[in-house]
């Protein structure tokens, strides 16, 4: 990957075949079961195979360069991600992302590890980085099952009129849901990346358990959550209410500043020690908790959201070109057997089982939310900074299945997205006043 970047030519390329494509293939496969993340992947891969024999863009080989490249990917889109959410955050209104966070996820990663382990024969350490980097839905790539975000006929807190747009989105619990899975649970995978590392350099749990329990398990889920609170509540403050016209940055609409604020936080929280990716996501909430209805949180949110589509295609190509030219060449059937159970058993079973009781979802709302655990991004950027971390055994296979596991979801989820959705859809529509009602 770094002799493809470094080379002027082919990177511009590279940039301009993937702008190109996500405003061509956007428009002409908007509404279709074709999503735009399946032709750029295919594109990527038609591409890679005169590479096989250099293998340039290997996650593999240059691991440095992919984890910085995914770490970016996932960060904007965080930040797209959290502004995008306009519900307050409270102990009820977010329940069914909190069994998702506290109860689906530790089951996938559990489900994931045993598989690596009694199926693939990985080391413990190994098939535990596996559960880690592939239990977190992805923000990336699930926009067709997220809310829409913010439009600027929204409303503040106060219950002033919405716009339609943003109704269905914020009173759809389905979309709600895996939305805000996807924001806070790329950070909370990284506790059990840590484990994964720890087991692998460090030895047994009983040699760094109780640290792992006090720091990486919860101080720093904590400090993340704190910084990122403090930092979006202190720019708002400033933004929206500043007696210096100055620096009422909002007023300006200079969408910007959310990229500027995005990795400052990122930066600062990971220098002191925090989460960044959840100090993005929380920064992200705080900030959109203030004046809800502005137009600066659609305009942010836009630019936000095209910044992302740009360097989510980049990623997606070089993907398929890495497929194609090498990067499954250690895959075995075991490891693309644990890929298909975990999208479509493993994670399907854990988030049914989580949800069940949770009111505002009835059995079709359960089935989509459980189905649609998009793999993606996330993932690849978990296993590259673990391996650029510590020596893992067998790491071409994790790779190997990490990517067979990302390809499967982008196809799979990408076609399933748009009927999906319509099949909840009027099913929600053949319901008395389009509420979908919670099971008795």
């Amino acid at each position: 990957m770094p002799e493809l970047i470094t080379n002027g030519d082919t990177s511009y390329l590279v940039v301009g075949v993937a702008l190109l494509l996500g405003a061509v293939a956007a428009r002409v496969f908007r509404e279709r079961a074709l999503s735009t993340p399946i032709v750029v992947v295919l594109v990527g891969a038609a591409a890679g195979i005169p590479l096989r024999e250099s293998n340039p863009v290997s996650p593999v080989l240059n691991t440095e360069a992919a984890e910085r490249l995914t770490e970016a990917c996932v960060i904007v889109a965080l930040m797209g991600v959290g502004l995008a959410i306009n519900r307050p955050l409270s102990w009820r209104g977010w329940c069914t992302t909190r069994r998702l966070l506290l109860l689906a996820m530790p089951l996938s990663i559990g489900g994931v590890a045993l598989l690596g382990w009694g199926l693939m024969g990985l080391a413990p350490a190994g098939a535990l980085l596996l559960g880690a980097a592939l239990a977190p839905t992805d923000p990336v790539l699930a926009s067709d099952v997220q809310v829409a975000g913010p439009t600027t006929a929204g409303v503040d807190a106060e219950g002033d009129e919405q716009g339609d747009d943003e109704v269905v989105a914020e009173d759809d619990e389905v979309r709600f849901a895996l939305t805000s899975e996807a924001g806070l649970n790329d950070g909370l995978a990284f506790p059990f990346v840590y484990a994964a590392i720890f087991l692998a350099s460090l030895g047994g749990v009983s040699e760094w358990g109780a640290g792992w329990v006090a720091w990486e398990l919860v101080g720093k889920v904590v400090l993340g959550a704190a910084i990122g609170w403090v930092a979006g509540k202190g720019l708002s403050r400033m933004a929206f209410n500043s007696r210096s016209a100055s620096l009422r940055l909002a007023e300006g609409g200079e969408p910007l500043i959310a990229l500027a604020v995005t990795f400052a936080v990122y930066g600062g929280t990971e220098v002191v020690g925090g989460y960044g990716f959840i100090a993005v996501f929380v920064c992200a909430l705080a900030l959109r908790s203030t004046e809800r209805g502005h137009a600066f949180h659609a305009e942010a949110h836009r630019f936000m959201e095209q910044l992302e589509h740009v360097l989510t295609l980049v990623v997606l190509l070089l993907l398929g070109a890495a497929v194609t030219s090498g990067l499954l060449a250690d895959l075995t059937w075991q490891g693309a057997l644990v890929g298909a159970l975990l999208v479509f058993v493993v994670r399907p079973a854990s988030a049914w089982l989580s949800l069940l009781g949770a009111s505002g979802l009835d059995w079709r709302a359960r089935a989509i939310t459980s189905f649609f655990g998009v793999r993606g991004i996330g993932a690849l950027y978990y296993v590259a900074y673990a391996v650029s971390e510590t020596g893992f055994d067998d790491s071409r296979l994790i790779w190997s299945t990490v990517t067979f596991t990302v390809v499967l979801s982008v196809l799979v989820h990408g076609i399933s997205a748009t009927p999906g959705m319509r099949w909840l859809e009027r099913h929600r529509t053949q319901s008395a006043g389009g509420v979908v009602r919670p099971d008795p």
